[in-house]
């Protein structure tokens, strides 16, 4: 594992997940979200996206965090790994109201500056719609990709600790 996909709904643990596989691994983590939002929660023009997107995957390693389908597929061209994870959308929704409550007001570490945490019930709406709307893509952009790539679908919390533990016990 060199360069490292963790994708999943919003509130699946993505930023979490790849810090603690970035310490395992000895590999830079990048947060998408730190670099698509600038102050204000203002979008990254989609030109300026891509190139972005390309100069990262450029890098000899990474782990990189976050979904962002429009760029997806050009990802998942680049990597070698992919951990998809696939937690439950409830799981997710609470972790979202956590994180709300936690860094209310202040920007997350995983996040950019300028952008602090707030309630945002489109978003919410956004991780209950995702088994159903986004998650089909994924899951057809990753049967695409399967063939030259390992794909890693953790489906609990529980899944990912104890994957985390045992590369942890092999590294």
């Amino acid at each position: 594992m060199r360069k490292v996909l963790v994708i999943g709904s919003g509130g699946a643990g993505k930023s979490t997940f790849a810090k603690r596989l970035g310490q395992i691994l000895g590999i830079e983590v990048i947060h998408l979200d730190s670099l698509y939002w600038n102050p204000g929660w203002v979008e990254t023009p989609k030109d300026e996206w891509r190139k972005t997107i390309e100069t990262l995957l450029k890098r000899d390693s990474w782990i990189i965090d976050g979904n962002y389908l429009s760029t997806l597929e050009r990802r998942l061209e680049a990597c070698d790994t992919v951990i998809f994870l696939d937690i439950a959308r409830t799981t997710c929704l609470w972790r979202i109201l956590k994180r709300a409550v936690l860094y209310r007001n202040r920007h997350r570490p995983d996040m950019a500056e300028g952008c602090a945490e707030k309630f945002n019930w489109e978003f919410m709406r956004w991780v209950w719609d995702y088994p159903n709307r986004t998650k089909p893509k994924v899951m057809a952009l990753l049967e695409k990709h399967s063939q030259d790539r390992q794909i890693i679908r953790l489906k609990s919390s529980a899944e990912a600790e104890e994957f985390l533990r045992r590369l942890n016990d092999t590294a």
